[in-house]
């Protein structure tokens, strides 16, 4: 029986490759934990290299041997960060799965656009933690536990500031209504909210929502809704979605969460939204840049923005189920079935 390789990349628990190993006999798994660890350390910047790899350690390979192990190649299973030339120096690559759910992890790589069938975790990672972030953050705001910090730090508290309000019956806006924003829906509508989103395309509306359009309609949707929460993944047409034009259609203290992409905010325009005293609050667990240097000053002197660095799916108990999906689309692989969760390159997702 020919052997099937598989390549493990990502920092991952011995259980994991058992499981692996354990979809069929033909699957060899190739145990490379580590192996790419000092390319990416040469590869990503610093402030990457910092946050994600650390001082830990990884054992000692040559170029010549990582590219051998490459050669034979066929499947990977990728983490991040991701290795940026694995197009290049695996020339029988059919199929690479990312752990993580954002597919513009591999915009700065050789697998964006090529002949490769990549799949991610989309819309099954840590989602009920991130819909915890947005609902905390929302009554964070509400509370004007903010504002209890400045006083603290002032031993003086200024009562009138707080104004708090309830949430209950009011209405938040989830800008894309995939895995991740139906989760946070389904938390806000439990809190009393009224719940309307967004999709990129129209699509029939689950129970707990009470309006879902086409992305088309966002800003009206925006002129309706007290709160926001950015779910969407980061793509050409999402680019700096929330610019001016957003900010002028949502209500004076709306309070705006995003849990996606750092880039899907027009930082400027949002410190210019910030300077009118149009938003209540922002809490963020992402920023533009956030993989390459620190959140922009203004924004983490603001005593209205919460930043956070990219910890909104991180809880005590692991839903992921990235492991999961790709044993079942290795199934799929060897009986020659469809892979769930491909990347459209068109979509960016």
């Amino acid at each position: 029986m020919d052997k099937f390789q598989v390549l493990v990349i990502p920092q991952t628990a011995d259980a994991v490759l058992d499981r692996i190993a354990k979809v069929d006999p033909r699957v060899n798994v190739i145990d490379a934990r580590g192996w790419f660890d000092g390319e990416l350390r040469a590869t990503w910047p610093q402030w990457t290299v910092d946050r994600y790899l650390g001082d830990r350690k990884y054992p000692a390979t040559t170029l010549e041997q990582r590219n051998q192990t490459l050669a034979s190649g066929e499947v990977i299973l990728l983490g991040w960060p991701p290795v940026k030339d694995l197009r290049t120096r695996t020339p029988g690559l059919k199929w690479v799965h990312q752990t993580p759910a954002g597919a513009s992890n591999l915009l700065d790589t050789d697998l964006w656009e090529s002949s490769v069938i990549v799949t991610t975790s989309r819309g099954l990672t840590n989602r009920r933690p991130m819909a915890e972030y947005v609902l905390a953050s929302f009554l964070h705001f509400c509370r004007g536990f903010h504002w209890s910090y400045r006083d603290k730090k002032r031993h003086h508290f200024d009562h009138a500031s707080y104004d708090p309000i309830i949430i209950r019956d009011k209405t938040v806006c989830v800008i894309g209504a995939g895995g991740i924003g139906l989760e946070v829906a389904k938390l806000c509508a439990a809190a009393g909210m009224r719940v309307v989103g967004t999709r990129r395309e129209a699509a029939e509306a689950p129970e707990v929502f009470a309006r879902l359009a086409p992305a088309s309609a966002m800003h009206e949707l925006l002129r309706e809704s007290e709160f926001v929460a950015i779910c969407c993944p980061w793509t050409k047409e999402t680019h700096h979605l929330i610019g001016a034009a957003a900010f002028a259609a949502m209500k004076p203290g709306t309070v705006l969460v995003n849990i996606s992409r750092g880039e899907i905010v027009d930082e400027e325009a949002l410190l210019v939204a910030l300077g009118q005293d149009k938003l209540r609050g922002f809490a963020t667990d992402v920023y533009d840049g956030e993989f390459e240097r620190p959140p922009d000053a203004r924004l983490w002197d603001d005593e209205r923005v919460i930043i956070t660095p990219h910890v909104s799916a991180a809880a005590d108990v692991s839903e992921h189920q990235g492991v999961q999906l790709f044993c079942d689309n290795l199934r799929r692989y060897l009986d020659g079935e469809p892979l769930a969760n491909v990347i459209d390159w068109q979509r960016g997702y």
